[in-house]
């Protein structure tokens, strides 16, 4: 299915259901956000999205351990969890999305590669952290498109747990 076709589905059933999201982004600067509200009535499922980029916006706005960024830094895991948890009470919506990466052509090193995404899902359910890695040839946009892609992916996923 065409993603713009899933991502129509899947704000339906948002709607439908009254399901409030929220998103905190690094890597993909606002593609989810973007396409989660470029259809009308986005305004009944979609509260706050901002991109954390910088470190010092993970730790002021989304309340990111210090020692989170320094132990494991911006692309990992724990970090992704970290936002995802702390969008979740920041927003008060009933599923908060965070992601980071490394979308590339620079910033990729052997132990995180350009193509490394994490995308977390938290609910008061559930959380789940998912590690993507992309081939590391795929230009930036198109790490970014996947991203998206998987991400409306775990979303449908995340709703059925509600």
């Amino acid at each position: 299915m065409h993603i713009n076709k899933k991502i129509k589905n899947l704000t339906s059933i948002l709607k439908k259901n009254k399901i409030k999201i929220s998103v905190a982004e690094s890597c993909t600067g606002g593609l989810i956000s973007y396409n989660l509200t470029k259809i009308s009535g986005a305004s009944k499922y979609f509260e706050i999205g901002v991109v954390t980029y910088s470190n010092k916006s993970k730790f002021n706005f989304l309340k990111v351990k210090r020692k989170t960024l320094t132990k494991y830094g911006s692309v990992s895991a724990e970090t992704c969890k970290e936002m995802c948890k702390n969008l979740l009470k920041i927003s008060k919506t009933n599923i908060a999305i965070s992601i980071t990466g490394i979308a590339g052509p620079d910033g990729g090193t052997k132990k995180k590669p350009i193509g490394l995404v994490y995308v977390g899902m938290c609910s008061q359910k559930k959380t789940e952290i998912t590690k993507f890695s992309f081939n590391k040839n795929l230009s930036r946009t198109n790490v970014q498109n996947k991203t998206l892609i998987e991400t409306i992916k775990l979303l449908e996923n995340h709703i059925k747990i509600l």
